[in-house]
């Protein structure tokens, strides 16, 4: 019955985030205006109607599945590897898509060119992070054939990152000034690049790899109690490990592409759905850090566009949640 109304709670909470993430933004527009736009009744500019339906509904859209999909990862994660430190950037995935920007804009001027083809701006921007994304989830899937401990597999995600970072800051030294302007902005992390031609694709992505950490409850629970005792119980460890990998790396992968380099969500959120429900069974975890990550993710939104005229990086504003909560288990253990 307490986790019925936590539920409950955590849904209206997102209701209401929601709600304010469409009435309030950078630009002022009066209460009736947003109810006439939504209800389809009255008239209203052309200017406040391509705000609320073109700019702020899917930004709101934005910043809940992607805080849900960087939380679910997270979660995945921290149980895969035993380390409650473990979040999404943890496996190198989040620094392959970095990788994949900086050829884009420090390497080749922020256009990819294929044969007689030209992709430039946005697109080549996110083709790229796509691309840098899944190299690294595909050889992190093939080093796993090889590699049975998670620990070393870990270390090897660790490893890959610092040597993509390494490569970013060898391209950023050779770059001019525009090019690093613009990756710096890009690394800062923001809800609003997703449009409402680009929201399609990025929701189906990831509700697709929040569907596969659902599957995952299961095998989840039942590694919680050691492998050897899962893999007698019919577990299918190998495959459970490319399963997590593929679900994190895509869900990863998608929010980095569009959204940037989020921190600290993935890390904090899981930490905090355990802090409420008290409880470790995946079949309550997994969806109540997606409610949580909705949360953080319209809270972050709707902080960053709240002051009149001033756009705040969301990357400014995820360790202040997520600093005292990673603080706190520190200390705890």
């Amino acid at each position: 019955m307490k986790n019925k109304f936590r539920f409950l709670l955590l849904v209206v909470l997102t209701l209401i985030l929601f709600g304010l993430n469409i009435f309030f933004g950078a630009v002022d527009i009066p209460f009736e205006d947003v109810i006439k736009v939504i209800t389809g009744k009255g008239n209203v500019s052309r200017s406040v109607s391509f705000i609320i339906v073109g700019s702020r509904i899917p930004e709101a859209v934005t910043a809940m599945l992607a805080g849900s999909s960087l939380a679910v990862s997270g979660l995945l994660l921290q149980t895969a590897f035993r380390n409650p430190l473990a979040g999404p950037t943890i496996l190198g995935v989040s620094s392959g898509a970095s990788l994949g920007v900086a050829l884009v804009m420090l390497l080749l001027g922020g256009s990819i060119t294929i044969g007689s083809s030209v992709m430039g701006g946005y697109f080549a921007v996110v083709g790229g992070a796509l691309l840098g994304s899944f190299l690294i989830m595909g050889l992190l899937i093939i080093l796993s054939t090889f590699i049975r401990s998670d620990i070393m597999l870990l270390i090897v995600g660790i490893m890959i990152g610092y040597l993509t970072s390494s490569i970013v800051t060898l391209l950023s030294s050779l770059s001019d000034a525009q090019g690093i302007r613009s990756f710096v902005m890009w690394g800062m992390g923001t809800f609003s690049e997703v449009g409402l031609t680009q929201l399609p694709f990025f929701s189906l992505c990831c509700l697709i790899g929040l569907g596969m950490s659902v599957l995952l409850s299961k095998p989840l629970n039942l590694l919680l109690l050691g492998e050897n005792y899962a893999r007698n119980l019919g577990v299918n460890i190998k495959v459970v490990r490319n399963m997590l990998l593929l679900s994190t790396g895509l869900l990863t992968a998608i929010v980095t592409a569009f959204c940037g380099p989020i921190g600290f969500i993935g890390i904090s959120v899981p930490h905090i759905s355990r802090l409420v429900f008290r409880i470790d069974d995946h079949f309550i975890l997994i969806p109540a850090s997606m409610f949580s990550g909705a949360i953080m993710g319209l809270a972050c939104s709707l902080f960053s566009t709240l002051f009149s005229g001033i756009v705040i990086p969301v990357n400014a504003l995820t360790p202040i949640i997520g600093v005292p909560v990673i603080l706190y288990v520190i200390l705890r253990r």
